[in-house]
């Protein structure tokens, strides 16, 4: 039990709100319930959530330790009530899940919990499958990130060997991620090959495309489909060949077929017309290909996974599965 005293510049605060703000770490859900259960009591008594509080009032808090510790991204997992995913594939050692966009993977700078990995270890501690207090040092982590703005399966582990099995895969590309956009105009010829050098420049976040070597310049390589066209749009399916920084949004603008949506690489009059803020861009598929031995992963050798379905592609082309 924790006791906190009300100070004069905290008086005439309902009783939730203040322990809201007392404790960040206590999810909302548990607040309400343990005010209903009289595991915070005003005074040595029960009391209402939307009690005033006085100068001068002792709180009894009959609340978990982990509650009360200093908020920091290591412990967000803590503050999730009810976690949201959207699971693709789960098994005893990783997790997919569909990232919507507008979510981050991570916080970025300020502490947040409404954060992808927040929710995956929240959702694997309430089923019991991460017990913290009994690790070390592990936790629950990404092996992929996507973009704020654009959506996609990232995948998690939940053990430290499949972890350093995806981390390694991932790095020598024997995972495959296939990705849909929506661009400007029709690309030609539908089916190509679109291979570059990008500079980026790390103070602007920008990236530039370089149609020969030059010092800091990396090369690109982009496969890309055309699958379906209406209007002005066209629905294009991209296979990273390299992994760099926005590769898909400033190749394919280069090439003049923008991302809709791109504030960044796009073009600023087309999105108002639409009004797309964020860019047409899904990571829509996943090929565990493994050529090489993935030891406790090797049974997912050959599998493909996808997402249901892409809000931009059932929008702007009826296309309603994938």
């Amino acid at each position: 039990m924790k006791e906190l005293i009300v100070k004069a510049n905290d008086a005439g605060q309902r009783l939730d709100r203040f322990i809201g703000k007392a404790v960040p770490l206590l999810p909302e859900s548990l607040l309400q319930k343990y005010i209903r259960l009289k595991r915070i009591k005003c005074n040595g008594k029960g009391a209402k959530r939307d009690t005033r509080l006085q100068e001068g009032d002792r709180l009894q808090l009959y609340i978990n330790d982990e509650f009360f510790q200093q908020p920091r991204e290591e412990n967000a997992y803590l503050k999730v009530g009810a976690p949201k995913l959207r699971i693709v594939y789960e098994d005893e050692n990783l997790l997919l899940v569909d990232k919507r966009p507008g979510v981050l993977c991570h916080s970025a700078g300020s502490w947040d919990y409404n954060t992808l990995i927040a929710h995956i270890q929240a959702y694997l501690a309430q089923k019991g499958e991460w017990r913290p207090k009994e690790e070390n040092a592990f936790a629950p982590a990404l092996c992929n990130r996507i973009d704020r703005n654009t959506g996609g399966i990232v995948i998690a582990a939940k053990n430290a060997e499949a972890l350093r099995i995806l981390n390694e895969k991932i790095r020598d590309r024997e995972i495959e991620k296939i990705y849909l956009c929506a661009v400007q105009g029709r690309p030609k010829p539908s089916q190509g090959r679109l291979e570059n050098y990008l500079f980026k420049d790390a103070k602007k976040n920008q990236v530039y495309v370089k149609d020969r070597p030059e010092p800091g310049a990396r090369t690109a390589i982009t496969e890309y489909r055309l699958l379906s066209s209406r209007g002005p749009l066209s629905l294009v399916e991209c296979r990273l060949l390299t992994g760099r920084t926005h590769q898909i949004r400033v190749q394919m603008a280069h090439a003049g077929w923008p991302l809709l949506g791109d504030g960044k690489y796009g073009r600023e009059r087309f999105n108002r017309d639409y009004e797309e803020k964020g860019q047409a861009l899904y990571s829509y598929k996943l090929l565990f290909s493994f050529p090489t031995d993935a030891g406790l992963l090797n049974y997912l050798r050959g599998r493909e996974f996808q997402v249901e379905k892409v809000d931009f592609a059932e929008k702007y082309f009826g296309i309603t599965s994938l």
